[in-house]
């Protein structure tokens, strides 16, 4: 959902990490060669949308991770400053944090086969596509959204999961609920 160039994307990471923040990027698609590029540039994290089934979620596995979790390729890129900390990149690349975007009805469908997948970080919910895929876009208090955040929960907290939410406008108090759910 950005305009944002992988040049613009390269500056980003560097100052959030200049900052010692962790740089986590949101690709658009679940696709080989944009998770690549994006990792490449060195991020902590990569987060992957529309995860619908195991499959995705194998294949966000397989692009992040190198051989012989993964099949990313090896090469020299900002992410290993070129080539002059390759074997310390290599090594470390194994800490990036995979996170999957879970965004539509069908998702939470097949979500316990997709948290059976090895290597997943987390999962953030992404309520207005899960909106959109009950034909209620923006209708994020309707009772069937509930209830599938309740199922989102109930299945990642049976798999141990870490979650994320979306807050789609800032309310602190509501914040505060959903992190003392835990």
């Amino acid at each position: 959902h950005s305009p944002i160039s992988f040049d613009q994307l390269s500056v980003l990471i560097s100052i959030i990490q200049q900052s010692n923040i962790d740089a986590f990027v949101r690709v658009g698609k679940n696709d080989i060669l944009e998770i690549k590029k994006t990792l490449d540039l060195g991020v902590n994290g990569i987060i992957v949308p529309m995860i619908k089934n195991e499959k995705d979620a194998i294949n966000a596995v397989k692009y992040t991770r190198y051989p012989p979790i993964g099949n990313r390729s090896f090469g020299y890129s900002k992410a290993n400053k070129y080539g002059i900390n390759f074997d310390r990149y290599i090594k470390k690349s194994n800490k990036i944090k995979l996170l999957l975007q879970i965004e539509h009805v069908d998702a939470i469908k097949n979500l316990e086969t997709i948290l059976s997948v090895k290597n997943i970080d987390g999962t953030i919910i992404g309520p207005y596509d899960l909106s959109g895929s009950i034909n209620q876009p923006g209708n994020l208090s309707s009772n069937k959204i509930k209830e599938l955040i309740k199922k989102y929960e109930k299945i990642s907290r049976k798999f141990n999961v870490p979650m994320g939410y979306h807050q789609v406008k800032i309310d602190h108090t509501q914040l505060r609920k959903i992190i003392n759910k835990k």
